[in-house]
């Protein structure tokens, strides 16, 4: 078994971590605007089915998130969050979801050199992705390196941990 981040909070200096050159940086907010852009589009085209398909997004967001992703990728909640809006708006939703994985995989394998983490944990990448775009909207991550700008240090071997597993046996 390999070993995961065991909570968010050790996770957001690992995704800071792996966004360390400011143009990566840079192609993740320009995807991120462009997704928001498509949301709010879709909204504009669907004005009943999208808003509740974005209500419900954000609860399977957040409830997923909470739940966390130590011991797996949640998979099952990145589905519905993706096919509820792609029901409400078929053409502007996608179109925004493309454009932004287009943006940060081009930073990621092009700039970076690395493998996206939404790889491993797609949830806490995406929640960490909007968070980074929060900080660049309020002029910070624009230069330099993201972890000194926040006053945060990456340290690899306390990120993961064993993962927990369930040791209890069954007497016959």
């Amino acid at each position: 078994m390999t070993k995961r981040i065991q909570s968010f909070e050790a996770f957001w200096p690992y995704y800071l971590n792996e966004h360390r050159n400011p143009t990566s940086r840079r192609l993740h907010f320009l995807g991120t605007s462009g997704w928001l852009a498509s949301c709010a589009a879709g909204s504009v085209l669907s004005p009943l089915r999208m808003p509740a398909a974005m209500a419900a997004f954000t609860g399977l967001a957040v409830h997923g998130t909470i739940k966390g992703e130590a011991e797996a990728p949640r998979w099952g909640h990145m589905a519905a969050m993706i096919g509820l809006p792609l029901a409400a708006a078929p053409v502007a939703f996608p179109s925004g979801v493309v454009f932004a994985y287009a943006c940060a995989w081009a930073g990621h394998f092009g700039i970076e050199k690395n493998r996206p983490a939404t790889f491993e944990y797609p949830l806490w990448s995406f929640v960490s992705d909007l968070r980074m775009w929060s900080h660049m909207v309020r002029g910070q991550l624009w230069t330099g390196d993201p972890l000194e700008e926040l006053g945060l240090k990456y340290e690899p071997e306390a990120e993961a941990q064993e993962p927990v597993t369930n040791s209890a046996t069954v007497h016959a």
